[in-house]
């Protein structure tokens, strides 16, 4: 055998070594490359693991910059996908599940076997090596199906990773929507206070006159104090839904200090059609692709099982001994396990019904997707439509009627009791409908959530609700 026939086994051996060191790196890059332009898809946002302090620094001056100016529902999107340190954790979590799909398909490493004996009788000595490098040929034939499998094992990744971002940007959207309808309630919470004060000391200043009864005092005095804790409830609500925020964002102190928000929700838009959803729900949803690539996965791995199942052990080994006084011998071991005990039959078995399971899994994710899809539209519409007949119906009537009822004071015909308490109801309708644009908003990131392959829970509508709890006569 001459020397570049020595070195072919040891260059291919070097070759395989070194390719699949390299698929470590490349496989995790793919997958930060995938979950990062899906966050440029569907946010226009950048969605990247942190690996060094340049890049957590680059990520807080673009948070800076954002909170410059009331911060939109897209900017607070961005924010957590830069500057959440949950996000930042769910991406480094990410990055283990990849790394430990590549580790599945490594080789395993050769094994170098060395033995040292010394025998000794009649003052001599003979000394024994033997040298043994040994590896499982097993691995090497089966090397293309532990790699498709290590495949997709790193697709299951990619998709977690993609569900878990899908996740965070509907929280913070739905937190957003909630910290800004609280501030823009609380305003009217405190023109209601207003009006109940006024109220309150013009009663008392009447009953003190003699001109109101003492039951008259006590109905406005009674306004009074039930707007003291609606205005309590509401600034505590106000600081909570902030809070809140704050927290999806991963904002420091600092950064909190510099936090603020819309003066009001945005207008409300054209609803989405519906034909348009259950193809797309079907095409792009994550959950539905993640159930296709469990199943790819167990299908492949299964392959893999039932082959090793026969012959679970076959090793190949390359022996050289030395002994004192004589020539070294060469050669090589073969190992291989006998199927004596165990058949392999129940292993093959449980690979069957892991295929079984996850093929109805799958099946039944398919079902749930369109089924998410209707009931999340349904509340959608319904939410929308909540939200428009309040701005287009009762608000205009409220308004309407404070007119009417402004006029008759003008007119004495109502006293200012009437004015104050209409004043109030009218506040309270648009409080209600501040609450029901909330609704409509945060059923909008659901249904976005859904359709992507995250289902939220529906918002909960209430089934009955007061414009005013004092909306009758006061005087």
């Amino acid at each position: 055998m001459n020397a570049s026939s020595r070195l072919k086994p040891r260059a291919l051996a070097v070759a395989i070594a070194l390719t699949l060191s390299g698929c470590a790196t490349s496989a995790l890059e793919r997958d930060a490359d995938h979950v990062n332009a899906f966050a440029k898809q569907q946010w226009n946002a950048s969605a990247r693991l942190h690996n060094g302090s340049a890049e957590r620094e680059r990520a807080q001056a673009q948070v800076t910059s954002l909170l410059q100016s009331p911060l939109s529902a897209d900017d607070a999107v961005r924010i957590t996908l830069a500057n959440s340190p949950a996000l930042q954790a769910m991406l480094a979590d990410g990055a283990r599940a990849s790394a430990q799909a590549t580790q599945s398909a490594r080789l395993p490493n050769p094994v170098f076997t060395f033995e040292r004996l010394v025998r000794r009788e009649d003052g001599a000595v003979d000394l024994d090596i033997g040298r043994m490098l040994s590896a499982s040929l097993l691995e090497l034939i089966f090397l293309p199906a532990r790699l498709d499998a290590a495949e997709a094992m790193q697709q299951q990744a990619r998709l977690n990773t993609v569900a878990s971002t899908i996740e965070a940007v509907a929280n913070t959207r739905q937190a957003w929507v909630r910290a800004v309808a609280a501030e823009q309630s609380l305003k009217y919470v405190e023109q209601v206070m207003d009006a109940a004060d006024a109220s309150a000391e013009l009663a008392k200043r009447m009953y003190q006159a003699g001109n109101f009864s003492k039951l008259q005092r006590a109905r406005q005095q009674a306004f009074y104090a039930d707007a003291v804790a609606q205005l309590a409830r509401a600034r505590q609500a106000a600081v909570a839904s902030r809070e809140a925020l704050v927290r999806a964002l991963g904002l420091d102190a600092t950064q909190r200090g510099l936090l603020k928000l819309p003066e009001r929700l945005p207008d409300l838009p054209t609803p989405r059609a519906e034909p348009d959803m259950a193809q797309a729900a079907m095409d792009q949803r994550v959950d539905v692709q993640m159930a296709k690539a469990s199943l790819n996965a167990i299908g492949k791995k299964n392959g893999f099982n039932t082959a090793s199942s026969f012959v679970n052990a076959f090793h190949v080994a390359g022996v050289r001994n030395s002994e004192t006084g004589k020539p070294p011998q060469r050669g090589y071991e073969l190992e291989l396990s006998l199927p004596l005990f165990d058949f392999g039959d129940a292993a093959r078995a449980g690979n069957a019904a892991a295929y079984l399971a996850a093929l109805n899994r799958a099946a039944q994710v398919a079902i749930d997707a369109e089924s998410q899809v209707r009931e999340q539209y349904a509340g959608y519409r319904t939410a929308l439509d909540i939200a428009n007949h309040y701005r287009q119906e009762i608000i205009p009537l409220r308004k309407s009627i404070a007119d009417e009822t402004l006029l008759k004071y003008n007119g004495m015909l109502v006293s200012v009791f009437d004015l104050l308490a209409e004043s109030r109801a009218q506040i309270g309708s648009v409080i209600l409908a501040i609450d029901a644009e909330r609704d409509f908003w945060l059923a909008d990131a659901a249904l976005q959530a859904t359709l992507l392959g995250k289902p939220m829970a529906g918002v909960a509508m209430s089934a009955t609700a007061t414009a005013s709890a004092d909306s009758g006569p006061s005087h």
